[in-house]
Parts: C-alpha cells; sequence; structure tokens
C-alpha cells in the first residue's frame, strides 16, 4: 500500500491535462473519449450488471494463476466481495465503454475475465456503434469463469467467447488468431515476467490501428519495471499513463510521446 501511495503522489506530480497536449490525436482522444461526461445509457446497464454480483453472497473457489490477492488472504471467496474489490470500478468501467466505443475495434481480446465487469463495458462498448465486435476473453479459474459466463448470458452479451485456460497456453498455441484482435485489454497477471511475455508473444498481431491497455501498471515495482520496457520499445509509439492504466499505440506516423494524463 506504501508503494502504491509515493507512485501515486509522483504521477501527481507528473501529470497534465488535455491542455498540456499537443498531439492531435491524443487531444481527441482526451477530449472526445476521456473527458466525456455526457450519461449515456449504457452505464445503466454497467451498474445493473455490477449491482447483480454485489447482491450475490455465494462463496466460489478461486483458482490464482496471477501475481495473487493484496486483499483476500483465502482462495474461497465470496462473489459480491470479488467484485467490490478485485473488479474494474465503476468510473472505469464507463472509460473502458467509452474507448471501444471511440476505436470501434471490431475484434478484442480480454486477458483476465474474472466476475466479467469489464468484459460487459467492452461488450457495450462495441454494440452501441453498431459493430457488435467480436470479443474473446480469457480466464484461468472455471469457477470465476462460471459466474461471469452466467452474468454475461443474462444480460445478453451473446458477442463474447469466454475461454477457460491458462493465459500463456492460449497465446502460445492460438496465435494466429489474434492477427485480429486490435484492441487487447491485459488484466489477467499483474507480474513483470508474465505482462512482458504476453508484450512479446502478441507483437507479432500488432496493426497501425492496434490499442493495448494494461491495468495496474503501478501495482508493484516490477510492474512498474514492466510499463517502463514496454514504453521504450521500439515499436512502440504513443503510450498514455493514467496510473491505473497504461495504454499504447504502434501508430507509426506519430512520433514517439509519452503521456501521463490525470482521468
Amino acid at each position: 500500500m506504501l508503494f502504491q501511495i509515493k507512485s501515486y503522489l509522483q504521477f501527481l506530480w507528473h501529470s497534465k491535462n488535455e491542455h498540456a497536449v499537443h498531439s492531435p490525436f491524443v487531444f481527441n482522444l482526451l477530449t472526445k473519449c476521456f473527458y466525456d461526461r455526457k450519461s449515456k445509457p449504457e452505464y445503466a446497464v454497467l451498474r445493473k450488471y455490477r449491482n447483480s454480483l454485489l447482491a450475490n453472497n455465494n462463496t466460489i473457489e478461486v483458482t490464482d494463476f496471477g501475481a495473487g490477492s493484496k486483499v483476500f488472504k483465502s482462495n474461497t471467496r465470496v462473489i459480491s466481495k470479488i467484485a467490490k474489490t478485485s473488479g474494474i470500478s465503476p468510473k472505469r468501467a464507463e472509460l473502458l465503454f467509452r474507448i471501444t466505443n471511440y476505436f470501434q475495434s471490431e475484434s478484442i481480446l480480454e486477458i483476465g475475465t474474472s466476475l466479467g465487469l469489464a468484459t460487459s463495458a467492452i461488450s457495450l462498448g462495441s454494440r452501441s456503434v453498431g459493430i457488435k465486435a467480436k470479443i474473446t476473453t480469457l480466464e484461468g479459474c472455471p469457477n470465476t469463469m462460471a459466474i461471469a459466463k452466467s452474468q454475461l448470458q443474462l444480460f445478453h452479451f451473446d458477442n463474447v467467447n469466454p475461454v477457460v485456460t491458462e493465459f500463456s497456453n492460449y497465446l502460445q498455441t492460438e496465435s494466429l488468431e489474434h492477427k485480429n484482435h486490435n484492441l487487447i485489454y491485459f488484466d489477467g497477471n499483474h507480474s513483470k515476467k508474465a505482462t512482458l511475455d504476453y508484450f512479446e508473444l502478441l507483437l507479432p498481431t500488432i496493426t497501425n490501428e492496434t490499442v493495448w491497455i494494461f491495468d495496474d501498471i503501478h501495482w508493484s515495482s516490477e510492474m512498474e519495471d514492466a510499463w517502463e520496457i514496454i514504453k521504450k520499445h521500439p515499436k512502440v509509439t504513443v503510450t498514455i499513463d493514467t496510473f491505473q492504466w497504461g495504454i499504447i499505440f504502434f501508430r507509426r506516423e506519430q512520433p514517439k510521446e509519452h503521456f501521463i494524463i490525470r482521468i
């Protein structure tokens, strides 16, 4: 916790808003997407999805292949508490909806389904512009995925393909399919090695329009190290650090720039 507080204070010191951004691409992204304060009807659906999980006091046994939890001491967990403490926040879910909507990505990969809170935002974001993207979401824990799958079916998110798998195994064996994923949300294993492994495995699939979002880049010193390595990669041009997320682009026409942005 102390590490994250220190990191956040450093973030606040260095962060800017749209008025300090001179890149037209990033300026438009901030003003038309990040800072869009208008209410959306889809936000009500996201709230209903979340509230149904918050009302679920059943317990499940969680299989954790990642870096572990800073909240839970046991793998037997109450579903409502997972939704409250481990899932994407309401504000971030709305932002993820807007990002998906803004870029109109037709094929999306999510690494780390959990209870599907982020998945629902991605699905709604694609449906709202009429593209109804194909979404593949990966989860290592079968019990967690069972809850997510039930929720996604209940809310009719039928453009989502849930896959129970160990992430590295999937990325190594199904790499040809990833050539069409133009938006990827990385939220599955908050360790330096896993993050960089996924980055390298998926790097051959990028296009000029690819958007990657890495969750919890300041979760630990290891994750900050991984983020610094990703930023410096020669194929990465534009990066945006929002503290919670690191967003990267591979746009060849853009000069290499790094932005630290308050949301």
